[in-house]
């Protein structure tokens, strides 16, 4: 398990953490979503001992991640691949990745280079963007590693090899499970992927939940506007759009239960659930711009 607690990661005078407290347990699947600019990379980074922190602990199993090798080892983040590595071979990436991580899955990597139909004899800088995020997702996933963070995975991919991923994450995490961390902007595609999501906002998490619950508490409401604030008067709204001539629809934020679910559809209110990409919308959307690397 991963335990962060009052993390705080600034550079120069602006603030990018403040007071990160937060929990990854073992086996799971986990999404980490936020605006541009909430520093969802920087937290990835700090998670996967790329950089320091300026305050607080991050432990996994009650020890230090940072600068201590035993930990390394459980640790493996896809995101930007560095520059340094653009004139080595993708062959010789694999290579030096296979003797990095302890559960490196070398007959597992071969079958993904076949199915992504990547050129491995290549130079990785003469690769298109798509080819160079199919070599970090091999990479990722042949690690096998306890811990394995995907940092927008989806750059520069088609659709059909954005499916293949997302399938393939299932696949192999049902027959080795491990953590998963993924963070995107493409929530829709992979809503169903995960367990349990963490959502940041104003350097600090807005939120951490399993996703069923979370989106139990989700809803639309089609209806006149005074009847839907009327009913559902114990939850949050979070958006009104007009839906006709004289209806709206309400985004609901809060327990729906039985009873109310009956006397909104007494007085002629439709029910529907939200996606989670839309929730997320509406929960962060006064976030600033400009993504913090």
């Amino acid at each position: 398990m991963i335990e962060i607690k009052g993390l705080y990661k600034s550079y120069g005078s602006k603030n990018v953490l403040s007071g990160i407290n937060l929990t990854l347990e073992d086996e799971k699947i986990y999404g980490i979503l936020g605006r541009n600019g909430v520093g969802k990379s920087t937290l990835l980074r700090l998670i996967s001992a790329q950089i320091k922190a300026n305050k607080g602990s991050l432990e996994l199993d009650g020890q230090q991640i940072y600068e201590n090798a035993r930990a390394l080892s459980d640790l493996c983040m896809i995101g930007e691949t560095r520059t340094s590595v653009g004139d080595m071979k993708v062959q010789a990436i694999f290579d030096a990745a296979r003797m990095l991580y302890k559960n490196w899955d070398e007959k597992y990597k071969d079958e993904l280079v076949g199915r992504f139909k990547l050129e491995v004899k290549k130079k990785y800088k003469k690769l298109s963007r798509g080819s160079q995020t199919m070599a970090g997702l091999i990479i990722g996933l042949a690690s096998r590693a306890r811990y394995t963070i995907f940092d927008e995975p989806s750059l520069g991919l088609d659709a059909a090899h954005r499916d293949l991923f997302y399938q393939l994450i299932l696949e192999d995490w049902e027959r080795y499970p491990r953590t998963i961390i993924i963070s995107t902007h493409l929530i829709d595609e992979v809503t169903n992927l995960f367990e349990e999501v963490i959502i940041l906002k104003e350097e600090n998490i807005l939120l951490q939940e399993e996703v069923p619950d979370l989106m139990e508490r989700a809803h639309y409401l089609i209806g006149r506007k005074e009847q839907i604030l009327s009913l559902a008067d114990s939850g949050q709204f979070l958006n009104f759009e007009h839906f006709g001539s004289s209806s709206v629809r309400a985004a609901l934020f809060g327990p729906l239960d039985a009873k109310l679910e009956k006397e909104l559809k007494e007085n002629q209110v439709d029910i529907s659930p939200m996606p989670l990409q839309k929730l997320f919308i509406y929960l962060t959307e006064d976030q600033a711009e400009g993504e913090v690397m």
